[in-house]
């Protein structure tokens, strides 16, 4: 019997009638599996924690954060009286609950007095709701006759000290894996792991960024070398583009780790950007199905897909909110380092560099950063490159707001003739500019930017013109 991971997102456990639902697909999987659940908070939740954390320090009444506490108690309490029947399993989980909402009443209290909040402090925070949503689904499932148990991620998954954006420590995290989740899978126990949630080798609680129980599935799915990993949504699988934008975007039947990977860097929320990372060493397959619609195949993620399809754009994506940072000058040709000068110091700001351009004659470096950042990182940049614009050697470092990236996805493009011509030629016909352009080594990604006002017409150009229309 093969090993299964299963990871259920916020809108699979949010209501009564989705619990219920994620209940019933795991329990329909036992003859073929022996299964282990990773579990996101109830839809909502992180949020909810992280405005009574951040209520806390703006507002001058405790009354403000506790309002947000006592209609997060109300919520779990009602959810569980209504899924479970009088007895032990449902008056420990309403302890359970009580003792976690005790603990987040002191912890707001505690920012409130001290008027800050650290990424430990918050880190701690919004791990609860995985904690209550995990001890809900474990005693549902065993409500409907079936063993399983609860156990905080905390105690499998090791990372380092990065809160609230952790790093699993894979040899650590392996250890415990294997030491604390087998033996319950051998006996048939279905384990209900929080997602989301790490520990430092110390015990201190982290977090693995915001959608980080896609992550926490794969970690576990390859350290127990699962056969495959499942991710369950309110969604029929990976699409074409954002529904939001494209109300008739399909589902792409499969994708390559390569495609999903980017697809995932350059916008699509479907999934955490390292979700596959720790599949590749084992060659794991990750499905996305949907779990209101379970019987959907959904979209299938594998080492290669298959061949007919390389050399076509299966997806287009947007990331909006882009600033490009121009460093310019016709004294930077020929003169080593400032390239290593530049990057190192949009790091020392902490700004994540999304798309490089570089002219071939040396004059200019673009780079795309969220906006957020293009006001530190450009004055760090005019002072670390003081010298040069005193003499000329650079012109002026400047930014462009407004700016989108769109990015064509699909395998083997950089080896294929005439996609560029496609992607651009249905921009063209909507009068888009394009600011720059760049091809990542990938050989899975077109990347281009365009005006803000302009990327939802290009997303539409290249989906009909490229993807539904074939160019």
């Amino acid at each position: 019997m093969g090993t299964l991971v299963m990871k259920f997102g916020g809108t699979s456990v949010g209501s009564v009638d989705a619990i219920n639902q994620t209940a019933d697909i795991i329990l329909d999987s036992a003859k073929e599996w022996r299964r282990l659940v990773v579990v996101s908070a109830m839809n909502g939740v992180t949020d909810a924690l992280i405005d009574s954390a951040q209520t806390a320090v703006s507002s001058d009444d405790e009354l403000a954060f506790r309002a947000i506490i006592a209609g997060l108690h109300a919520k779990h309490h009602d959810t569980i009286g209504a899924l479970l029947p009088e007895g032990k399993d449902r008056e420990q989980l309403f302890s359970t609950v009580q003792g976690l909402m005790d603990e987040l009443g002191a912890l707001c209290h505690s920012i409130h007095i001290l008027g800050e909040i650290t990424p430990r402090a918050m880190d701690t925070i919004t791990s609860m709701g995985e904690r209550m949503s995990a001890r809900t689904l474990a005693a549902v499932l065993r409500h409907k006759g079936t063993k399983s148990q609860s156990i905080d991620a905390t105690q499998l998954i090791v990372t380092d000290d990065k809160y609230q954006n952790a790093a699993p420590l894979m040899e650590k995290t392996l250890a415990r894996i294997q030491e604390r989740l087998v033996s319950a899978l051998d006996a048939g126990v279905i384990p209900i792991v929080t997602g989301f949630i790490g520990a430092t080798e110390e015990g201190v609680t982290t977090t693995l960024g915001r959608g980080g129980t896609d992550y926490s599935a794969a970690i576990l799915g390859s350290c127990l070398d699962a056969d495959e990993v499942w991710n369950w949504k309110e969604v029929d699988g990976v699409l074409t583009t954002d529904p939001r934008i494209v109300p008739d975007a399909q589902v792409i039947p499969e994708l390559s780790y390569s495609e999903m990977g980017e697809l995932s860097y350059f916008g699509a929320k479907v999934l955490h950007p390292k979700t596959v990372l720790p599949l590749i060493q084992h060659n794991i397959p990750l499905r996305v199905k949907n779990t209101f619609n379970p019987t959907y195949p959904g979209t299938r993620i594998v080492r290669e897909a298959a061949d007919e399809a390389r050399g076509k754009i299966k997806a287009v994506t947007a990331i909006k909110g882009m600033s490009m940072v121009i460093v310019e000058g016709r004294g930077m040709i020929g003169v080593p380092g400032i390239a290593a000068r530049t990057f190192s110091t949009v790091a020392g700001q902490g700004a994540n560099v999304l798309m490089i351009i570089q002219a071939s004659s040396e004059q200019s470096i673009c780079f795309l950063i969220p906006t957020q950042t293009v006001s530190a990182v450009v004055k760090a940049l005019e002072e670390e490159m003081e010298r040069e614009l005193a003499r000329r050697d650079i012109d002026r470092i400047s930014s462009r707001d407004n700016v989108v990236i769109v990015t064509a996805v699909g395998a083997g493009l950089r080896d294929t003739p005439g996609i560029s011509a496609k992607v651009f030629g249905a921009l063209g016909q909507a009068d888009i500019n394009v600011v720059a352009i760049a091809q990542g080594s990938s050989e899975c990604g077109l990347s281009l930017v365009v005006a803000a006002a302009d990327a939802v017409d290009a997303v539409r150009q290249i989906h009909s013109q490229v993807i539904v229309n074939g160019g």
